[in-house]
């Protein structure tokens, strides 16, 4: 069967997107066709029809309007679509010049994936959307990852154990790998981490294309200004730019020259440890819940951004950290610079992401006004902190915000204070601004009103009051009037004048010599105004782009600014202090608090939260607490502040305390919670295992670690044995410092045999069978779990409990009696051997009369007064009964 020109042309470009879902640009609206359009129609619930024959089979179709399209994008991106967004390069009118039958030249313009997103409807503005090329050159590494919404670029040299973590810490939207062994490696991490994992020919990897790649890029020689970079470090920078010619068609974004990093700059923190602390997002998955969400304060995008990097990667550099705390506490110590340098954040736009939209000409006018509007602002802080002697960091931050006075001069001429989404909106330079324009605007505007002059003359001379002059795309401007009124019109006297253009059902339309004369001027007016602010908007556009690298360091100044004032603003409200960070193995916390559980409580209006301190200082050795206590009275709470307080300090932040000591920490571990991972046929015990094993293999004497029952998920004297064996081999090998929370009280024993390990225990109260927690920790050790307590607290059944005392309290003697072995004959607890229950007592006839009093007393309804008696009548029926 025969194909149609158009058919065929889809078919072609299809054939070179095998893997993407093809928009095919067809006037107003996006076609999609095939199995495009059976997949894409069930992913966004819309219409699926059909379109001709191929093949002697319907040709399935569906289609977005184009207007609309970025919301379709977005839901596609979110079900793993790749999208090939074919555009067309030429007016159907240029396509009949070559023949009645050409076909619109179409071609892809763009491959829209995960990581190369740049529209804010398709981003959180709050969070960088990271592409991560992996790279291997025999026995070295490296990661680079690229934000092209906002211009970061990094690379670091990693071994691939480290790979997951950095992964973790970077949550990248997309992640780029060579085809073969590399690819079918990290797939499963991939699929863990639920990353799309795209693989690319072995020549992206090629590390002499790829130093030829970025010096092209950044337009240099040689790439030894930027700084000493292995060959897998250009390999993976190198992979970034390749994969972005080609998703970008040949329009490169506007990549910042690439910072190194190094492993030894931040805090190392594991996957596990991540999930565990809910540094960023909380173990549902969401942001609602984590450490981010309840410090983030910050009023711009860029500073959101740069909060969530700082808490993600806390800094090992005493030089840095002291440099952050500096500048916060400038701002802290001056409440109202901190609130008028606020203010005035919040008018400031997102300049990176506008500079990137710009760069790869997908911005519009309103980007240019966002550079406006931010230099402005720029200025303003400027003149706010003149005076001021401010710490280096901050001064740094705010240098960086001027110089742009000609820039801005131009910005302010020529644009009007709310400019249109679009160009081809036209409207957005300012009148006055360019002789051209203003005198084409003016034959534009005025062709209106003669228009409507015209209309009246019209309606006089024919003497038809109903006589409009109206305008389409098809015949331009006519004269309307009904039938009747027609043939008037049309009478010999009228006919030379009004020249017949198209009747309709109920309307005649006709034009005339002069109408034509003025539509041709209106409409050449309009669109030579057009033009030229379309070439205008090219102009400023570039003179954006010639200062994009001072633009840049200014985006880093604001959110700078941002995050200082912010981190301020927090400790004002939540009372927070100063850490004091240093070289030393120090870890003393007075007052601590756990910021999210602190924050929940106040939310809801309940209790206030129990502070406590928190002390493994050691000169050399471990330094280890090992907490003891009942379910429920707030250990993995304690556990948990602790090393949050050790993040928030390291990334240049207060910290929720009364007092703080904090050791430089280089590595960060948490083993808390229990969690399975089936797919990859794990039970909770051996992820358990897994995480510890990483901790005991990789923990320095300058790590954190806290853990939480290891050992719980097997057998008890198995758990026991493992639990044990743990903490000697922290204390002995290690040699950190570490919180470690069980169960197992015979543990408790090793703070006598071992040097560097302390008891505590998390203190409640007994009162009448029930426990009450106190959330206090103080040194020494609990004599129990107290689990048949919780158990009925969570509302196990009475018998259900009754019976778990009476076993407990059998075992209990059983070990008493046997040395401590524990083992009982099975005869001694037969099943079902509880006796239920005795009811309670009937009312009516042991009620006493103080108990028959209290029945009739309804508290809401009394008077002080009637108070007052009553508690005369019930102490006087007490007395009567003794």
């Amino acid at each position: 069967m025969t194909v149609t020109p158009m058919m065929a042309q889809y078919l072609e470009i299809k054939a070179q997107y095998p893997d993407a879902l093809l928009f095919y640009r067809m006037g107003d609206f996006y076609e999609m066709f095939f199995d495009d359009a059976v997949n894409a129609a069930e992913a966004l619930d819309i219409a699926l029809t059909k379109r001709g024959k191929h093949e002697d089979r319907d040709i399935p179709m569906c289609g977005v309007p184009v207007h609309a399209a970025e919301g379709y994008l977005l839901t596609l991106i979110r079900k793993g679509f790749r999208v090939a967004v074919g555009e067309q390069l030429e007016s159907p009118a240029e396509a009949k010049k070559r023949g009645a039958k050409s076909v619109v030249k179409r071609d892809v313009v763009r491959l829209v994936t995960p990581g190369t997103l740049t529209e804010d409807s398709l981003l959180e503005a709050r969070r960088h959307n990271f592409l991560v090329s992996y790279a291997e050159l025999r026995d070295q590494a490296a990661l680079a990852w690229a934000d092209i919404s906002t211009g970061v670029f990094h690379v670091m040299p990693i071994a691939r154990v480290r790979l997951s973590p950095e992964l973790a810490r970077l949550a990248p939207s997309e992640l780029i790998v060579a085809d073969g062994p590399i690819y079918e490696a990290t797939r499963s991490l991939a699929e863990e981490y639920k990353i799309p994992l795209t693989p690319l020919g072995k020549a992206s990897f090629d590390s002499t294309a790829a130093e030829k790649r970025l010096c092209t890029l950044f337009n240099v020689g040689v790439l030894d200004g930027f700084g000493t970079f292995s060959r897998a470090e250009i390999s993976a920078m190198g992979a970034v730019v390749d994969y972005l010619e080609i998703t970008q068609k040949g329009k490169l974004p506007l990549l910042q020259p690439p910072q190194q990093e190094a492993e030894d700059r931040t805090v190392q923190i594991d996957a596990s440890t991540r999930r565990n602390l809910e540094l960023t997002r909380s173990l549902s998955g969401g942001r609602a819940g984590s450490l981010l969400s309840v410090i983030d304060r910050t009023v711009t995008p860029g500073g959101g951004r740069l909060l969530e990097q700082r808490l993600s990667s806390p800094s090992r550099s005493l030089e840095t950290i002291s440099a952050r705390l500096s500048a916060v506490t400038s701002v802290f110590e001056d409440p109202t610079l901190g609130d008028d340098l606020r203010n005035l954040l919040r008018k400031t736009p997102d300049v990176d992401r506008a500079l990137s939209r710009l760069a790869l000409d997908r911005g519009g006018p309103r980007d240019l006004a966002a550079i406006r509007n931010a230099l402005t602002q720029g200025e303003e802080i400027l003149r706010r902190v003149q005076p001021l002697d401010l710490p280096p960091l901050l001064k740094s931050a705010v240098q960086s915000l001027g110089g742009f006075g000609d820039l801005l001069s131009l910005l302010e001429a020529a644009l009007v204070a709310e400019p249109p989404l679009m160009a081809r909106d036209g409207g957005f330079i300012a009148s006055g601004y360019d002789a051209e324009l203003d005198e084409a605007r003016t034959l534009r505007d005025e062709g209106r009103s003669v228009i409507a002059a015209l209309q009246r003359k019209y309606s006089e001379h024919t003497g038809i009051a109903s006589l409009k002059i109206k305008h389409n795309n098809v015949l331009g401007y006519f004269i309307d009037t009904t039938a009747t009124h027609a043939e008037k019109m049309q009478s010999p006297s009228m006919a030379e004048t009004y020249i017949h253009r198209q009747t309709t059902a109920n309307q005649v339309r006709f034009t005339t010599v002069e109408l034509s004369e003025i539509e041709t001027k209106i409409l050449n007016a309009g669109n030579l105004a057009l033009d030229i602010e379309k070439r205008l908007y090219q102009r400023i556009s570039e003179a954006i782009l010639a200062s994009a690298a001072r633009l840049n360091q200014a985006a880093r100044g604001f959110s700078e600014l941002d995050l200082m004032t912010a981190l301020a603003d927090l400790a004002r409200a939540e009372n927070w202090i100063r850490p004091t960070v240093d070289s030393s193995r120090a870890f003393h916390i007075d007052g601590g608090r756990h910021p999210v559980v602190e924050h929940a409580l106040r939310q809801q209006g309940g209790e206030t939260f129990v502070a406590n301190d928190c002390d493994l200082t050691t000169e050399n050795g471990a330094a280890i607490w090992l907490l003891t206590g009942p379910n429920m009275a707030g250990k993995s709470t304690f556990l948990r502040q602790n090393a949050l307080i050790a993040v928030l300090a390291q990334m240049g932040s207060y910290v929720p305390a009364d007092a703080a000591h904090i050791g430089m920490v280089s590595q960060l571990f948490s083993r808390v919670g229990a969690s399975d991972d089936l797919a990859r046929g794990r039970s909770t015990f051996m992820v358990e295992m897994v995480e510890t094993a990483a901790i005991l293999n990789q923990a320095d004497d300058r790590a954190l670690v806290i853990l939480d029952e290891i050992g719980r998920g097997t057998a008890t004297y198995d758990g026991l044995s493992i639990a044990w064996a743990t903490l000697e081999h922290l204390h002995e090998v290690n040699r950190s410092r570490a919180l470690f929370a069980t169960h197992y009280h015979e543990l408790t024993q090793l703070a006598a045999k071992l040097p560097g390990v302390d008891n505590a225990t998390v203190t409640v109260k007994e009162w009448e069978g029930e426990v009450i927690f106190l959330h206090e920790v103080r040194k020494g050790a609990a004599d129990r779990s107290y689990g048949v307590q919780v158990a009925q607290l969570a509302g196990l059944p009475a018998t259900v409990v009754a019976r778990a005392r009476s076993v407990l309290d059998m075992l209990e003697k059983s070990s008493r009696e046997d040395g401590g072995s524990g083992k009982i004959a099975i005869d001694d607890l037969p099943l079902f051997a509880a006796a239920p229950p005795a009811p309670a007592p009937s009312a009516s006839k042991s009620s006493s009369a103080v108990e028959s009093l209290l029945k009739e007393i309804h508290p809401d309804d009394l008077s002080p007064r009637e108070a007052l008696e009553a508690l005369y009548r019930l102490k006087e029926a007490g007395r009567s009964e003794v």
